[in-house]
């Protein structure tokens, strides 16, 4: 009898995962149980005992969780990198971010902006305003989204923009637009790793899946989402 295996991961990577597991279970029989929450969140439950097989996350989280005994040692692998994006709700007027005065006056003009009060992206982004000193300006209207749910705000009129990883934009399509990327100097890729658990169900098969999911088979399906690969998969 085949157990399940316990995936669980970061929102920021569930768009691109979910679009390449069906074709992991139709090859191999396994039934793949994810669950996903946002980076701190999944560091704290696998420590808090939350049982899994695999996880997916910031690298200095299955770092971590490494030392801590919860990851399996030299498991770690680089998954890949999501950028960070601007989101509007279908069908709003093109707008410009492409250079940083550009990005600025858009934050500016918005009426609201949306982001991830409780995650990595929202962080950064709130780090970004400070760093432009375009903070004081730009605060009150920030619209604080919980639990990864930026761009779906966005697309039920919650906010004029959201602040986002590129992923959770493409997935929240067709009622939410990818406006574009931030600019180049701007840019805060936002890293993610595959570890093994110290403890897992099925060690052969957990280690299956991270291989599938480090495969160069999968790597369109998960570009055409939002995951940027690095040639170097270690």
């Amino acid at each position: 009898m085949k157990h399940d295996i316990r995936l669980l991961g970061a929102i920021a990577v569930r768009p691109a995962v979910l679009a390449v597991i069906s074709e992991f279970e139709t090859a191999t029989g396994f039934t793949v149980a994810v669950k996903w929450e946002l980076n701190p969140t999944v560091k704290q439950q696998i420590e808090a005992g939350e049982s899994f097989d695999l996880v997916i996350t910031n690298p200095n989280l299955v770092q971590d969780l490494t030392a801590s005994g919860k990851v399996k040692a030299g498991s770690q692998m680089a998954f890949g990198r999501i950028a960070m994006g601007v989101a509007a709700k279908a069908g709003s007027r093109p707008l410009d971010i492409g250079s940083v005065e550009a990005f600025e006056h858009a934050l500016k003009s918005a009426g609201s902006i949306a982001y991830a009060s409780e995650g990595t992206s929202g962080a950064y982004f709130c780090s970004l305003l400070e760093r432009l000193g375009i903070a004081d300006e730009v605060k009150p209207k920030l619209v604080a989204v919980p639990g990864g749910l930026t761009a779906p705000a966005v697309g039920r009129g919650e906010a004029e923009l959201g602040v986002v990883p590129v992923t959770s934009i493409l997935a929240a399509a067709p009622e939410v637009m990818l406006v574009g990327r931030f600019p180049a100097e701007l840019q805060s890729y936002i890293d993610f790793a595959i570890g093994i658990s110290a403890d897992p169900t099925d060690a052969e098969a957990a280690k299956q899946l991270a291989e599938f999911l480090m495969s160069t088979a999968v790597d369109d399906i998960l570009a055409g989402k939002g995951v940027e690969r690095s040639k170097k998969r270690a």
